[in-house]
């Protein structure tokens, strides 16, 4: 930049020289188009080609000039309906030909910014204010990048600063206000969560998400706030699809990915937990992480095997008692042999329902294996396979007797149980009877 300022002072103390010198207004031509001044340009080269009609060199950077006034134009645009990347792209087209325009590199940097490239942002800036400590727009710029890094209470102190020294700073006005804005509703959400109001919280944490869709880092922020919200009101879905959001605006977001593995465990989906835990242990290597990835598995593992409570329909603190009673309802129901007439498929399903209420009793009915069971470790480890378990033995032994349909049961003659507190045959539906001696 310098080097073309003083090109352009030199260029100018020619033409004050001799008015017809044209290579100085070429001269100056180049340094004001490289400088980004259009209007400057267009008029040094216009008055060479009043002179020389056909000068290919002076009709080329007449052209390089409109096309600059061109993208400068539509990157104004772009800016006005929101698109900051296509601005940003128009602002390089325009520095391809004004490479030291200080302008157009402050708000390709300001679309940075509002982008996200908060790292290629702070960097034009800190390249400006070297030359030029007090230059508005790269303090602007500065403010923003603090601003859109979620360093909020710091980006007002210094857009007030700067509207102190330029007061009509326009765009200046408009970040502080949206910055108050977005500060004062999310401190709001925060009080009210912490009180409990959490409908409340969640209509702030709503509102302020409303305000700046460029803020990315703020909004992942209260997207994982909200889905906070969501967890205490047991709307988990909903929860799972705030911390989504959050992570898809900062993807490397810990605390987003550790609530959503922890709704995803609530809402039983314990394979889309493991994946969030082992997200996370790769980006932070903690042991905490580690353990929590650990349990992660050991409950997909666990949600993997049979629920033995939900075969026999009772609850995990059910006594010995309702086990049992659970066990001789769910026996009697799905007995093959009260299947007789059904068709095979009915036939094959009671078939496998009876043989997994017998798995199931044989486990809950005895108290080791029901806390082995329980705790998660495999019933296998020392304790016999459970392919081996015959829902036919297990019911003769609970009942004290047999039904014919399954093979090696014995018939059952007809008739009651006598006096230990038995069942009748009235007490199973079906053509058959039995008795327990």
């Amino acid at each position: 930049m310098e080097k073309y300022a003083v090109a352009l002072d030199d260029a100018k103390t020619a033409i004050r020289l001799d008015g017809s010198f044209l290579k100085a207004y070429t001269r100056a031509a180049k340094c004001n188009l490289a400088l980004g001044d259009v209007q400057a340009a267009v008029h040094c080269l216009d008055k060479v080609l009043e002179d020389q009609p056909g000068n290919k060199d002076a009709l080329n950077d007449k052209r390089s000039a409109e096309a600059v006034l061109k993208f400068k134009i539509r990157a104004e645009e772009c800016e006005a309906r929101g698109d900051f990347r296509t601005a940003v792209y128009h602002y390089k087209q325009a520095l391809d030909q004004a490479p030291s325009c200080v302008a157009f590199k402050l708000r390709q940097a300001e679309g940075m910014a509002k982008l996200g490239r908060i790292s290629d942002a702070q960097s034009v800036a800190n390249e400006v204010l070297t030359r030029d400590r007090l230059n508005p727009d790269a303090i602007f710029v500065r403010a923003l990048c603090l601003y859109y890094n979620d360093d909020v209470e710091n980006a007002v102190k210094l857009f007030k600063q700067l509207l102190v020294s330029d007061p009509d700073h326009s765009r200046c006005k408009v970040a502080l206000r949206l910055a108050k804005q977005l500060r004062l509703k999310k401190d709001e959400g925060n009080v009210a969560f912490k009180s409990g109001k959490f409908a409340d919280a969640e209509q702030l944490y709503t509102a302020a998400l409303e305000l700046d869709e460029h803020n990315k880092i703020t909004n992942a922020k209260l997207y994982n706030n909200r889905a906070a919200v969501r967890m205490k009101l047991r709307e988990f879905p909903r929860a799972i699809t705030d911390c989504t959001r959050a992570v898809e605006l900062d993807d490397s977001y810990v605390k987003a990915y550790q609530r959503r593995a922890r709704c995803y465990t609530e809402n039983e989906q314990f394979e889309e937990a493991v994946r969030d835990y082992d997200k996370v242990f790769q980006i932070e290597h903690t042991r905490a992480n580690k353990d929590a990835l650990h349990e992660a598995k050991h409950r997909l593992k666990m949600s993997q095997r049979k629920d033995y409570y939900k075969i026999l329909g009772v609850s995990k603190s059910a006594t010995e008692d309702e086990i049992k009673k659970a066990y001789r309802k769910q026996a009697l129901k799905h007995h093959p042999d009260r299947h007789a007439n059904a068709s095979e498929e009915e036939k094959a399903e009671a078939e496998k329902r009876f043989k997994e209420v017998g798995e199931a009793y044989s486990i809950l009915s005895d108290a080791r294996k029901r806390a082995r069971f329980d705790s998660g470790q495999d019933l296998e480890d020392g304790m016999g396979g459970m392919g081996d378990i015959d829902p036919s033995t297990i019911f003769q032994a609970f009942f004290g007797g047999g039904m014919g349909g399954m093979g090696g049961m014995g018939g059952m003659g007809g008739g009651r149980r006598g006096g230990g507190g038995g069942y009748y045959a009235d007490d199973m539906p079906g053509t058959f009877s039995f008795s327990f001696g």
